[in-house]
């Protein structure tokens, strides 16, 4: 979309439905004073628009307030939100629909009207939700044939409509006294400052549509750019119509027996149609009509559009079923995510016992999202100081805290003010919660594992400074070491600590015995060459102990390091607890151990061979490492999986069936995935990690404080040359 068809998303949302419902509500409690209403709601608008905008040139992808949270907070936070802003949009949508099928019954019948005869089936009660039904399947089908929001031409009728209703307000202002026009602005607030806030709080949600902008960034031409003046145009476009309409409504909208309020009173839902008639005659009632009609279309479209690009950006992060990120390959349209937001719209259009209720509970979620979208903007400016944002908003940080204040207290409103609304937005968030822990979790966790790996500045996005603990011995592996930990940490992320341990008896005298220092030199010597050929930024640390592994533990605990990384000279065929397994029941953090030929560097490891045959439990850390290691090189990696020649063929089928979910929970869909029948295991592993190949295999955990290498991966140690990295989860 261009920066035209990404404001009509805007406008398409905003303009009209939310004008023609809620004005006559705001000018019953509040009396001419809605201008008001209307005027300060604007400035909250463009206040959380500035934020939205500022937040969506950070990030141009579709999802929205979703989208920010889950670069930003935990991933069952981003669950949370894009959840219920999911059945805001979904419920928005419901109404609107609703809304167009009760205006299009309305029009048939003013038409038939006309010859005098309207017919009995435009009577019937199930009409309106037979329209909406039916426009609402006629929209999704386009939306699956075609990428975009819509066309353009029924926004601009839409503005059309009510521009002519403006300037005929404003022609017939003209032919009234100064004295007429003053009074009927008299009183200008009813009820004081108290009904101006209760207007601001009704009306507040007619406003709402802009952030349907940032849902479907990822399809914007130029994000960065046309995001926040598609943001900001629109809300313009919706005030500029709102504000001036608003004020002819009030001072030549009745007869002069009665005010705008008294008038409101009567019927809230036809002031704006028999005000316009006033001063426009017949063709002001049917201008009305007409703009109701394609105000609703557009809402309801601009919903439907907005709602499914926050599916599919839910289910990309397996927060949803993955199944709804299908897109059509000749088409390229998210049609699954389509269908499901279509067929979720048209059971609430069916079943919906409230929809008033439904409609505040919307209203009330959109604002606690606006809320935190304010919040978001704050901490992406604190912690993006090194890449901040295209876009920053103006008047830092006035514009978030007093934009994040207002949606907080118009929120606490609409909470009291219809005490269903939260009712109905808890029920939604339980069930939300137990569809996560029961079906989402893990695999979305695994995915938020590997995108913080792959995009490793989400981790200071999220407030994290990890600290990576590197004890080097062995000057030969100092390069791999640092290689492995600034890949897994880089320096603009996190901490690399390197600790060197002096070895030494209790009573040792560094002038007698020269040997240890001497060590020390030679490995310092080479770490700071390392570190700065490779350009890793490290701190290091140097310690005395006369046991080097219980002081590993004692600095990894006393700095509470996110994982330590480990060098392994050699493995014994002895299956009990070798010192370096002691130290891995000891530590509580993730540990990887790297056991690597002298002066190997990672970037020699071409293919990535990973065994699978046992339980696993090393699957986020797994994760994790796949996805550093692939993240500036293109790598190979491959799961592999030896089974004996004895398996039956449908035993073989269920275990390929296991290794490709492991290996696409692990690795995504890029990786390669073999069964391979041998009963020679490890020479099969051998002969498949090849030349240029790093093989990757976890500990054996057998209690909270007892980890082996276990004989499986002794064996393969003892036998393969190739490099190995043996992980344990932390725990």
């Amino acid at each position: 979309m261009s920066l035209i068809g990404a404001t009509g998303v805007g406008v398409g949302a905003i303009v009209g439905g939310g004008i023609l419902a809620l004005a006559g509500v705001a000018f019953a409690t509040t009396g001419p004073g809605a201008m008001l209403a209307f005027a300060l709601n604007g400035v909250i608008a463009m206040l959380t628009a500035l934020s939205f905008a500022e937040m969506s040139s950070k990030f141009p992808e579709s999802g929205g307030t979703y989208l920010f949270s889950r670069k930003v907070l935990s991933v069952e936070s981003a669950f949370t939100v894009g959840w219920v802003v999911w059945f805001a949009s979904i419920v928005a949508a419901v109404l609107y629909a609703i809304g167009f099928g009760s205006f299009a019954g309305l029009l048939m019948r003013e038409l038939y009207a006309l010859d005098g005869s309207v017919p009995a089936w435009l009577d019937d009660p199930r009409l309106t939700p037979a329209i909406a039904l039916f426009t609402t399947v006629l929209l999704a089908s386009v939306m699956m044939m075609r990428s975009g929001g819509g066309g353009p031409w029924v926004n601009i009728a839409k503005v059309i409509v009510f521009s002519v209703l403006v300037f005929g307000g404003f022609w017939a202002l003209a032919g009234q006294t100064v004295a007429d026009t003053t009074r009927a602005m008299t009183p200008f607030l009813i009820s004081g400052t108290g009904g101006l806030i209760q207007a601001m709080g009704y009306s507040f949600i007619a406003l709402q549509g802009f952030d349907l902008i940032a849902a479907v960034g990822g399809e914007v031409r130029e994000p960065a750019r046309n995001i926040p003046r598609a943001m900001i145009l629109s809300l313009v476009i919706a005030l500029a119509i709102y504000l001036p309409l608003l004020f002819v409504l009030v001072v030549v909208g009745t007869d002069g027996t009665k005010t705008i309020t008294e008038l409101a009173a009567e019927d809230p839902e036809t002031v704006v149609a028999v005000a316009a008639k006033e001063f426009l005659g017949v063709a002001g009632y049917w201008l009305v009509i007409v703009a109701a009609v394609l105000s609703m279309f557009t809402a309801l479209q601009a919903n439907l559009f907005a709602a499914s690009r926050i599916a599919l950006a839910m289910s990309r992060d397996h927060t949803l079923p993955a199944w709804i990120s299908h897109t059509s390959k000749r088409l390229r349209t998210p049609y699954v995510a389509v269908f499901v937001t279509m067929l979720l719209i048209c059971v609430l259009i069916i079943a919906l016992p409230d929809v008033a209720a439904a409609g505040a509970a919307s209203s009330l979620i959109f604002l606690v999202t606006f809320a935190i979208a304010h919040a978001l903007a704050i901490l992406v400016r604190r912690r993006s100081r090194n890449s901040p944002p295209p876009f920053r908003t103006p008047f830092y940080p006035f514009v978030p805290v007093v934009g994040g204040m207002a949606c907080v207290g118009l929120a606490i409103f609409q909470g009291v003010a219809v005490p269903a609304a939260g009712s109905i937005a808890v029920g939604w968030l339980s069930i939300g919660g137990f569809l996560f822990l029961t079906l989402f979790a893990r695999r979305a966790r695994l995915t938020d594992v590997s995108n913080l790996a792959s995009n490793p500045e989400l981790a200071r996005l999220r407030g994290n400074t990890p600290l990576v603990l590197v004890p080097i011995a062995n000057p030969n592996n100092a390069v791999a070491m640092l290689e492995l930990a600034d890949t897994l940490v880089p320096w603009y992320v996190g901490r690399v600590l390197v600790q060197t341990v002096v070895v030494s008896p209790v009573d040792w005298d560094p002038i007698a015995q020269p040997a240890p220092l001497n060590r020390l030199t030679h490995v310092q010597t080479r770490v700071l060459q390392a570190a700065v050929r490779l350009g890793v930024h490290c701190e290091t640390l140097t310690t005395v102990s006369s046991k080097p592994l219980e002081e590993i533990a004692r600095v990894a605990k006393m700095h509470r390091c996110e994982s330590v990384r480990l060098g392994l000279s050699e493995i014994t065929e002895d299956s009990t607890d070798s010192p370096l397994e002691r130290l891995l029941g000891e530590l509580s953090t993730d540990v990887v151990v790297l056991r690597a030929p002298p002066d190997w560097e990672l970037s020699q490891a071409e293919r990535i061979l990973v065994p699978v045959g046992g339980r696993g439990g090393h699957d986020y850390l797994l994760t994790r490492l796949l996805s550093s290691l692939s993240r500036h090189q293109k790598r190979q990696v491959k799961f592999l999986r030896v089974v004996p020649t004895s398996m039956l063929p449908m035993d073989r089928r269920r275990a390929a069936k296991e290794l490709k979910r492991t290996a696409e929970e692990n690795s995504g869909s890029g990786c390669e995935q073999e069964v391979v029948t041998s009963n020679d295991v490890l020479g099969t592993i051998t002969e498949q990690a090849g030349e240029n190949g790093l093989i990757i295999l976890g500990v054996q955990r057998l209690g909270p404080r007892q980890k082996l290498f276990g004989d499986f991966t002794r064996k393969i140690a003892l036998e393969s040359d190739s490099p190995i990295i043996i992980i344990s989860r932390r725990g």
